[in-house]
């Protein structure tokens, strides 16, 4: 029998998921010190983490439930690489939805949703003039379009996607049918993959900036003032990856300098507090890390994690390791 942890706020309707070998460990908030568990299926939060591990021996091997395992190894591995647990993460089972979440996002910023709703509380149908003059001041254009641009088409923008993994991909495939002219970026090239160190000099040709790169040490702070400045007038950048791969400061600064527009899910800090310069910028649209949400969510993750169980019980390699340096 192998002993598998697993979080009681994860709920009971996923047991029938999981081996007979294995022998379930249902974890309060804080469990007992010392408490035996072999294969660890981590809390959905940071904080729900810190309170379970330390009370844990033994344990083996962690599966995390989310494509990020940024504070997962902070957490499992804090002598840094080579350390700790085998920790795998759940690349895959949130494609869709975030895939679905950044089409949704440029799409929304586009046909300047966020100004339409705006006008719709109005209620008054002149007030679609101010999108002709948001297209106009964005892209520093000085005469008057006739008829005005009420909204911008995707189909031919050239799309910038940083971060090459499977979400990456899964946004590539809800693009193709926009016939856009996509370059993707990793941290090393490959064929059809440009590397990251290139990112300054592709930065300029792009109409739309895609994020969604893990967060690590290099990728933190990726976007600064350089690379907002070298961005075309006028691009969207998006942000689907963690809040501090932008540097804020720097992001509020191209929004009222009118360089860019954007659309981003996560901030930095997150939760963005009441107040927060970030929250009254011009051009933004932000949702509350919401990308994931689904009704589905724990469906994909959860069955992940019993066949990594059962994978563990027969000997097999395991899926999506996180490797040194992630």
């Amino acid at each position: 029998m192998v002993r598998v942890g697993m979080p009681e706020a994860l709920g009971e309707e996923w047991l029938h998921l999981f081996p007979a070998e294995a022998e379930i460990v249902r974890l309060p908030e804080v469990p007992e010190a010392g408490t035996k568990v072999e294969f660890l299926i981590s809390p959905l939060y940071p904080r729900h983490l810190k309170a379970i591990y330390p009370q844990l021996a033994g344990v083996k091997v962690v599966q995390a439930l989310l494509a990020g395992v940024d504070w997962t190894l902070a957490e499992v591995r804090p002598g840094g690489a080579g350390s700790g647990p085998v920790v795998c993460d759940a690349q895959g089972c949130h494609n869709a939805m975030t895939s679905e979440w950044v089409l949704m996002a440029i799409l929304a910023m586009l046909k300047y949703v966020p100004l339409y709703v705006d006008i719709q509380e109005d209620g008054d149908w002149r007030g679609r003039n101010r999108v002709d003059a948001a297209y106009q001041k964005l892209h520093l254009l000085k005469q008057v379009t006739d008829p005005p641009v009420l909204v911008e088409e995707l189909t031919g923008k050239k799309i910038l996607i940083v971060g090459s993994g499977s979400i990456g991909r899964s946004i590539e495939e809800r693009l193709a049918p926009f016939e856009v002219e996509i370059t993707r970026v990793a941290r090393s090239a490959r064929e059809g993959v440009e590397p990251v160190a290139k990112l300054k000099e592709l930065l300029p040709k792009a109409d739309i900036v895609v994020l969604i790169v893990p967060l690590t040490p290099e990728t933190t702070g990726m976007i600064g003032a350089e690379e907002l400045g070298l961005m075309k007038q006028g691009a969207l950048l998006v942000n689907a990856a963690r809040g501090p791969v932008v540097v804020t400061d720097a992001l509020v600064e191209a929004l009222h300098a009118g360089r860019i527009h954007a659309a981003v899910d996560v901030t930095d800090p997150e939760p963005l507090p009441n107040g927060h310069p970030l929250w009254s910028a011009p051009n933004i649209f932000i949702t509350p890390h919401i990308a994931t949400s689904s009704p589905r969510f724990m469906e994909r993750p959860m069955k992940l994690a019993a066949q990594q169980v059962k994978r563990y019980i027969n000997g097999e390699p395991l899926l999506n390791v996180v490797k040194d340096g992630y």
